[in-house]
């Protein structure tokens, strides 16, 4: 079979797409036949040796995907061979087939294609699990106004659900994100106010359109030099949610302003969540696939790669130019 390798840690122009022998399922672990994978931004980091999960060397990468199982290990019993699936993990996804843990493996809905199934787990469990269970994301705030949600990084696969699922929350969704290109899909998908963060000042514009409230959540996958001025902009009682650091540097907050402001700042690992509380999880994904079935939910297709193509895709994503998902198709 054909994958693209990661032989050495660095930058996608260093992938080989090559080929190697078709893998065997272990105890616990299916075998499945890519169909499409979609790329998220741990995966530049993964390449890179900058991420929590650290696969050995060589290895695929590629986090999401779907397919169709083609064997099954022992102790397997939800799915068998020929069924459709989708399926995550910390690596393996750019390659034609690949092993999956069978707990993080869930049949596709009848009906639902497959870019769409490879596009839908990481970034919508991620966006749902942090603003349902993380930030407790409320429709109304006592005095029958909904809460406010500013997203940072808006456009990209992690905020662009999370702008979805706020506006559907019943949230009064503040888009941030640094091109108009950008936050003209972030209007489509149902965010009422807009910033670019490279041109306006973030704090003045949150300030200009609360009316110096401040905003309830805070959902921010970019960390960098936008975290401070977004916790200084929070109402009493606001949650940062840390989604993660695609800005680049990890912020190093002062305590001070959630006392002040009676904040909660709070961690959001959709990874680990999907290992410690697995009934959850289930739960929520499948609230979500309801979603996207019944066209609720559409997650934003950026471009089609082929597999040849990937690191060419993930270059993209770690030059910003991705709205939404980029998907490698086989």
């Amino acid at each position: 079979m054909k994958a693209i390798l990661c032989q050495s840690f660095g930058l996608p122009d260093t992938l080989t797409l090559e080929e190697i022998p078709s893998p065997t399922p272990g105890p616990g672990e299916v075998l499945i036949q890519t169909k499409a994978c979609s790329l998220n931004f741990p995966d530049t980091l993964t390449i890179q040796n900058r991420y929590q999960f650290k696969p050995p060397l060589p290895f695929s990468p590629g986090s999401e995907s779907s397919g169709v199982v083609l064997a099954v290990g022992e102790s397997v019993t939800h799915l068998k061979p020929g069924d459709r699936v989708f399926t995550y993990g910390s690596h393996g996804g750019l390659a034609e087939e690949r092993i999956s843990d069978a707990r993080a493996t869930i049949p596709l809905p009848d009906g639902m294609d497959f870019v769409t199934g490879a596009s839908t787990l990481y970034a919508y469990g991620t966006s749902y699990h942090a603003l349902k269970d993380r930030a407790l994301l409320q429709p109304g705030c006592g005095n029958g106004q909904p809460e406010t949600l500013l997203v940072l990084g808006a456009a990209g696969g992690v905020g662009l659900a999370a702008v979805e699922l706020g506006k559907l929350m019943g949230a009064t969704v503040i888009a941030a994100a640094s091109t108009a290109e950008k936050l003209a899909v972030c209007e489509q998908k149902g965010a009422t106010h807009l910033i670019n963060y490279t041109t306006e000042d973030l704090r003045e514009r949150i300030k200009e359109i609360t009316g110096g409230k401040g905003v309830d959540v805070v959902l921010d996958p970019v960390g960098d030099k936008w975290a401070e001025p977004a916790i200084r902009s929070m109402a009493w009682r606001g949650r940062y949610l840390v989604v993660g650091f695609a800005g680049g540097e990890i912020p190093k907050i002062p305590l001070n302003l959630a006392l002040l402001k009676g904040s909660a700042i709070v961690g959001v690992f959709w990874g680990a969540f999907t290992q410690q509380e697995a009934a959850l999880s289930q739960q929520n994904m499948q609230e979500i696939a309801t979603w996207v079935m019944q066209g609720t939910l559409t997650p934003h297709i950026y471009n089609h790669y082929t597999l040849a193509e990937a690191p060419q895709a993930l270059t993209a994503m770690m030059e910003r130019q991705v709205i939404g998902k980029a998907v490698v198709v086989l």
